[in-house]
């Protein structure tokens, strides 16, 4: 009998007598149903298929879990969870009142970036301060600019039991509201954590103010817990997320 070329299924040969069409159109089926399923072997959603050793044949590799990348291992795709540079969005909070903290953090990251999107006030330039673990005492240190128009204002070391991230606005305008992006480095560790920031507010005069500060949190404890305060009046609206980093 004779075979194709790519596959090899059996066809009758040119000078052969078909007495059992039926027969030979079925094994011709069968052959090509094989293959096919061999080269789409997927069964469920999010399914991806590699080539494997065999030849003509695929293989399935099941839908990893959030937060995991694609990768190689023995030279075949494989999911696994990132050992670094992968971020994990680990909170999503509301800001309210005259505080607002974030707590139950995760200790199995490296490093925490912190945004806080869309925030405004009941007032404008009301200073707007970070603390970890609720630690009101002096282990902080920072420092930084305050940026507004053609001007800069210093800072340093004030206040020393929490870190100046940015001030309000009070303003409902989407492109007058505040940010502010804050890294949190090696946060579980038992000695200093670095911390930067670095946020952008537009005041009630008109000005927009930009203020750049770095610093020392020196509690012993890892961070588990973050507190942005007012230092007067209360939030009006916008969103804190809290990322850890690989």
């Amino acid at each position: 009998m004779a075979t194709t070329t790519n596959y090899s299924w059996t066809t009758p040969d040119d000078t052969g007598l078909v007495k059992d069409g039926a027969s030979a159109i079925r094994t011709l089926g069968t052959a090509i149903d094989t293959t096919t399923k061999n080269l789409n072997p997927s069964t469920t959603l999010g399914d991806i298929e590699y080539r494997s050793s065999s030849a003509n044949t695929n293989t399935r590799l099941g839908i990893g879990t959030t937060g995991q990348v694609l990768t190689v291992s023995g030279g075949v795709p494989a999911w696994t969870t990132a050992s670094s540079g992968g971020m994990t969005l680990l909170s999503t909070t509301t800001l309210s009142g005259s505080s607002t903290s974030i707590t139950s953090i995760s200790g199995s990251y490296t490093n925490l970036l912190i945004l806080i999107n869309d925030a405004y006030a009941s007032g404008s330039s009301i200073t707007v301060n970070t603390r970890f673990n609720t630690d009101t005492g002096n282990n902080y240190s920072s420092g930084g600019y305050f940026l507004e128009d053609n001007t800069n204002y210093p800072f340093n070391d004030n206040p020393t039991n929490q870190i100046t991230v940015m001030q309000t606005t009070s303003s409902t305008t989407a492109l007058n509201k505040s940010s502010v992006a804050i890294n949190v480095y090696n946060y579980t560790s038992t000695g200093n954590k670095f911390v930067n920031a670095t946020s952008t507010t537009k005041l009630a005069a008109g000005s927009r103010q930009t203020i750049l500060s770095a610093g020392h949190y020196g509690g012993a404890s890892a961070i588990s817990s973050i507190q942005f305060t007012l230092a007067s009046g209360t939030w009006s609206g916008g969103t804190v997320l809290v990322y850890g980093v690989k």
